[in-house]
């Protein structure tokens, strides 16, 4: 899948090397002991390492469960990203999975697919603590098998499944009323659905424009827009208000749908067309008062941490996983720190939101006295000789309570740091200037 060849487990349980205070006791129906959870977990490595591809398999995912029962026919090729560095890497199926937590009841779900077919699909629950199947799906054309409680509810919704789509993606739209209202399996498994539309939503800089509209949107709520506006002031940008201007409401419209996961998300490198100036102004304090700017001429780290803002209430609201691709991308490290510290916290964060981030500045790792991450939130991606990404956890290499964690790095006593030849730079810039 993309850069990666061998499976992967970016895993967010905590261990004996988590923070105090920083792990989440999670109550978990049938377990004596509650589950350690963390909420934020970051991700390192040299460029072209797979730390952006993590975060977009992420994506990818929830893209193909929220989408593939909706969009398209039965010959409408299934958007995965296959390993394109081997001759066989399109032939090779790709393979997705989760293991979490709702409601107190734990859950697994999972698929396998390839352009043009489910493979394998299989959705388990822990009700009372042990395994208990709700489906498995495989390829042929046998059909679905269901847990004892949901064989008879479940023959219509197979029915309706498709040899390109997701049966959880076929019970979502059940769930939504998309077709006629379903009970046992849909009514069970429509919470798995919710939380893939709420979650795994992706911050990238190709749709800063959209997540801005989305902020604007979301200044029409008083208790919103006190937010927007109380955290925009304590990152010391020199805001004082910020004002929501005519936008096309068709356009809108198509926002918040892009946010809910009912439409297409803007492709890579690729935005919504609403220029910036129909969206929001900011008023900065001046001399002699407040001063309206015009967007155009606001700073793209004053761009970005409006456009972070709406993303960021909505998964601290309602508890649910946000991915954010280069965190400290035009935004100063005691910045990052402190939108890191928001998801840390359990008093600004009660519902236990989820954030998955990678970035590249070693300041975030922190040093013996000031850390952002604990040991076991922090990841890194390196590339193998075959091109391929492996991630592994700096739990991995046992560090110390006082490491130095970030000067380490650099240092490349965990790896994922380019290996650069500086010879090699002088060389090219000679032959650029001969």
């Amino acid at each position: 899948m993309r850069s990666y060849w061998d499976e992967v487990n970016l895993s967010l349980l905590g261990t004996r090397l988590s923070a105090a205070g920083v792990a989440r006791e999670l109550g978990v129906v049938g377990n004596r002991s509650p589950v350690s959870v963390l909420p934020v977990a970051g991700v390192f490595g040299a460029n072209a390492s797979g730390k952006s591809t993590l975060l977009l398999a992420m994506s990818d995912m929830r893209r193909i469960v929220l989408g593939s029962f909706r969009r398209g026919d039965q010959e409408t090729k299934l958007p995965r990203r296959p390993f394109l560095l081997r001759s066989d890497g399109a032939e090779r199926s790709s393979r997705f999975a989760v293991d979490l937590i709702l409601d107190g009841v734990r859950w697994q779900y999972g698929f396998e697919i390839n352009d043009h077919q489910v493979l394998d699909e299989y959705a388990y629950h822990y009700p009372k603590g042990r395994q208990a199947l709700v489906f498995h799906r495989n390829g042929d054309d046998s059909g679905p098998d269901f847990g004892p409680a949901f064989r008879s509810s479940g023959r219509t919704l197979a029915r309706l499944a498709r040899k390109n789509a997701l049966l959880l993606s076929v019970a979502g739209a059940a769930a939504d009323g998309t077709h006629p209202d379903q009970q046992g399996v849909v009514a069970l498994i429509a919470p798995l659905f919710r939380w893939f539309r709420r979650s795994f939503r992706l911050v990238e800089s190709g749709n800063r424009e959209t997540r801005i509209t989305y902020t604007a949107r979301n200044l029409k709520t008083p208790e919103a827009r006190a937010g927007i506006i109380r955290l925009l002031q304590a990152a010391d940008l020199g805001i004082t208000e910020i004002e929501r201007l005519p936008v096309d409401p068709e356009r809108v419209e198509r926002v918040v749908r892009i946010f809910a996961g009912l439409d297409d998300e803007p492709k890579r490198g690729r935005e919504v067309e609403i220029p910036i100036p129909d969206l929001v102004r900011l008023h900065h304090a001046g001399t002699e008062g407040p001063v309206a700017i015009d967007p155009r001429h606001e700073s793209q780290g004053t761009l970005a941490w409006v456009s972070i803002m709406a993303p960021l209430f909505d998964a601290i609201r309602v508890g649910s996983v946000l991915l954010v691709d280069e965190l400290d991308n035009s935004l100063h490290p005691h910045l990052v720190r402190q939108f890191v510290r928001l998801f840390q916290n359990p008093g600004t964060n009660p519902r236990c939101a989820q954030l998955v981030f990678n970035a590249h500045d070693p300041t975030i790792l922190g040093d013996s006295g000031q850390r952002t991450l604990g040991r076991d939130q922090i990841w890194f991606t390196e590339k193998n000789e075959v091109g391929a990404t492996t991630l592994y956890s700096m739990a991995d290499f046992h560090p110390k309570g006082d490491e130095a964690l970030g000067r380490r790095y650099l240092q490349g006593r965990y790896g994922a740091v380019p290996m650069l030849n500086p010879a090699a730079f002088d060389r090219a810039a000679d032959a650029a200037s001969s």
